[in-house]
């Protein structure tokens, strides 16, 4: 969360340190709002101004997107058991699944269907996605 009450500018720099420190695969991104009748809308006040709110969110979207990325790179070449969830919403010619850590999958349909285990070779990644192809590899 970035832009809650009083962060200044040395919060928001340790926020994006912590970051890149941690380098977490993937993280919800927000920014502050008041709640009506929460500690925080009753107690402080809302003292960052929304242009600074918006522009530390999006310091916050492309760091984290580089993060993911970086991450994803270091999957490419390990393959994983995915449980099929369904069809891709980018191709009707590949499914999605996840895989023990959560991360989605994507990879072409083949003879599967949702509820299946596979493993999947991965040979490639975006920020959000790892892309790949069943295989009857050894995960890990």
């Amino acid at each position: 969360m970035v832009g809650f009450c009083t962060e200044a500018e040395d919060d928001h720099n340790a926020t994006l340190s912590l970051m890149e420190y941690a380098k977490f695969d993937f993280a919800y991104m927000f920014k502050y709002s008041e709640r009506p009748d929460t500690y925080a809308a009753l107690n402080l006040k809302d003292d960052v101004a929304e242009k600074t709110k918006a522009e530390r969110l999006k310091q916050v979207i492309e760091l984290q997107g580089k993060i993911s990325k970086l991450v994803k790179n270091n999957d490419i070449g390990k393959t994983y058991e995915v449980l099929i969830e369904g069809i891709s919403k980018k191709s009707k010619g590949h499914f999605f699944g996840r895989n023990s850590q959560n991360k989605v999958v994507v990879f072409p349909k083949e003879n599967y269907k949702t509820g299946d285990y596979v493993n999947v070779l991965v040979t490639d990644c975006t920020s959000a996605t790892l892309i790949g192809n069943v295989t009857s590899g050894k995960y890990y």
